[in-house]
């Protein structure tokens, strides 16, 4: 094959704004998350188990959504642990949208806004059997820590962490 032969398709622009975490598009991802996390992990929940909600923004805290023309595609949070610490949470990017650096865009902003709010370190978990996120979460530097808070002695977790450099 030629390179005349090939085809280059380019995404609409990417637009990743900070939101109150209870945006209605917010909690739509956040709904859209908690179904396929059901599907991958049906152990782990009841079937008539309510779903998820995002609490209020704290101090020093960032939530995001990503949008393509209009349309929401993905999220992802900075919560704050403590005064030099953050967790990145509710990384998720729809089906639709995968592998378009939808998840990559929004992991370099929450690491750039860390940075920005004089976080120092960043953790976050994932799921065992959500290997595209632990090969994003490595190629972009984190690297694979012990358990931490809720997650310890929880074989469905991976969690990871990453040191911030200006």
């Amino acid at each position: 094959m030629s390179q005349s032969d090939w085809t280059v398709i380019d995404a609409p622009p990417l637009i990743i704004e900070a939101v109150d975490p209870r945006h209605l598009q917010a909690l739509a991802l956040l709904g859209e998350a908690a179904i396929e996390a059901r599907a991958l992990y049906p152990e782990l929940f009841a079937p008539a188990s309510p779903l998820p909600t995002n609490p209020p923004l704290g101090e020093r805290e960032v939530y995001l959504l990503a949008w393509r023309e209009g349309v929401s595609v993905g999220c992802g949070a900075l919560r704050r642990i403590d005064a030099a610490n953050g967790e990145i949470r509710r990384m998720f990017v729809t089906r639709q949208a995968r592998r378009e650096g939808v998840a990559r865009a929004l992991l370099a902003r929450l690491e750039a806004d860390a940075l920005a709010l004089g976080y120092r370190r960043l953790v976050l978990e994932t799921g065992i059997k959500q290997k595209p996120a632990m090969a994003l979460y490595r190629a972009a530097g984190w690297r694979r820590i012990k358990p931490y808070g809720n997650f310890v002695g929880d074989a469905s977790s991976v969690c990871f962490g990453k040191t911030l450099r200006p």
